[in-house]
């Protein structure tokens, strides 16, 4: 019994005449974030998740000035929060399961499943390991800071880095190769699924098989990059 709000039209012809005035700029506001955010965590005292807080909290304001909106726009205006729906909040609850899956022991039981298959002092087996890992785990988890916790701990700590590898480098590199799981995923559904669904497209999977050679050449790189940049 629970229905769809009423939703304020846009003027089509307001709409137009506003896009061809910003232009590109209408960019600005979200690429803002990841910039004050990194600048923010690396030279002051603030943890990464203060950090975002307080990006988004710049972006926000530097988009009311890109835009002359009034602040009362950004509640009023909510169609694509509607149209998301539950899955706004779908990756707070895969992080969380992947903290759930790490205190249950299982980065515990893969390592010990790796360790009959992965030769003891072979790097590039090791990191071959950690970046399929992840992106396979992601792909399961639909999440790669949720699989993140668990394959580090599977097999980052005692495959890697026990064996050389720099924390930050392969780090991070395994998170982003995790996101090559993330293409291939309807686990995914902010990305993957509900993109099909608002663009109506015949074939549900369209986006993930568009998706499916880059994410096989990027989780290529990631490895490349994890070898040669990380030892």
């Amino acid at each position: 019994q629970i229905n769809v709000g009423t939703l304020k039209q846009l003027d089509t012809t307001f709409t137009e005449m506003k896009a061809q005035k910003l232009g590109l700029k209408i960019f600005v506001p979200a690429l803002s974030i990841a910039v004050i955010a990194m600048l923010v965590a690396s030279f002051t005292e603030f943890p990464g998740t203060v950090a975002i807080g307080i990006a988004s909290t710049l972006s926000l304001l530097l988009a009311f000035a890109i835009t002359k909106a009034k602040p009362s726009e950004a509640v009023d205006t909510n169609r694509m929060f509607q149209a998301i729906g539950v899955f706004s909040i779908l990756p707070q609850l895969l992080a969380s399961l992947g903290v759930l899956f790490t205190a249950a022991g299982v980065g515990d039981k893969i390592a010990s499943i790796i360790s009959s298959v992965i030769p003891q002092g072979n790097i590039l087996a090791g990191v071959i390991a950690y970046c399929v890992g992840m992106a396979i785990f992601t792909a399961i988890m639909g999440n790669a800071f949720a699989a993140f916790s668990v394959i580090t701990a599977g097999i980052g700590l005692p495959f890697v880095f026990a064996q050389g590898g720099d924390p930050v480098i392969c780090s991070i590199l395994a998170l982003t190769a995790g996101f090559c799981g993330t293409l291939v995923t309807p686990m995914a559904a902010n990305f993957n699924v509900l993109p099909a669904a608002l663009l109506e497209m015949k074939d549900k999977n369209g986006v993930i098989k568009a998706q499916a050679p880059l994410a096989a050449l990027l989780l290529v790189a990631h490895i490349i990059l994890m070898y040669t940049l990380g030892f």
